[in-house]
């Protein structure tokens, strides 16, 4: 039972790993090719949408106890995220283009290719040295750019657009342009 546990985890870690590998290519790509940071939501975001949409998985794999770290933390980054690219970046088209999407999704997309690498490889054996260092380390840096100049930033820039729409007020018993101003 453990190999088959190990084999699946692998397998999930190796497929996220080539996934956000595949966004962050296709974010470096669109800015050399374009000597510029928009077009990154055109060029990567439904992936990105996709990969995330999946990460629930990890919820469910600290629920029912094949992985130690639980459910309330994962579920936590899952919401949060989720929230950020479903309710906000895919739903208002005009902060797309914006530059914090770019900083966002190259922040988040560096630290994924980072976190999975290092939890495929540690599922087969030990990981390399430098894959563990980074794992360790590069959120130090790229954790607060990715939330700082990302995503609170692009979350106060969809605030007009948030209001003006009255976004959500149709399903929500809340407004919605107060929560982000309390999320962000």
């Amino acid at each position: 039972m453990a190999k088959l546990k190990d084999l699946y985890l692998f397998s999930y870690n190796s497929l996220q790993f080539l996934g956000w590998t595949v966004a962050l290519f296709r974010i470096l790509s669109n800015f050399i090719f374009t000597n510029s940071v928009t077009g990154t939501y055109a060029s990567a975001g439904e992936l990105i949408c996709l990969l995330q949409c999946c990460a629930f998985l990890e919820v469910v794999h600290g629920a029912i106890g094949i992985v130690p770290s639980g459910a309330v933390l994962p579920l936590m980054q899952w919401s949060g995220r989720t929230h950020f690219l479903l309710a906000i970046v895919r739903r208002i088209v005009e902060v797309q283009e914006s530059p914090s999407v770019f900083i966002t999704f190259l922040a988040w997309s560096l630290s994924e290719v980072i976190r999975y690498s290092h939890y495929a490889l540690s599922c087969i054996g030990s990981p390399p040295y430098f894959i563990t260092y980074l794992r360790y380390t590069a959120f130090i840096l790229l954790y607060p750019v990715g939330l700082g100049p990302g995503e609170m930033w692009l979350m106060y820039q969809a605030l007009p657009f948030i209001k003006r729409r009255n976004l959500y007020a149709d399903t929500l018993p809340f407004s919605y342009c107060n929560f982000v101003k309390a999320h962000k």
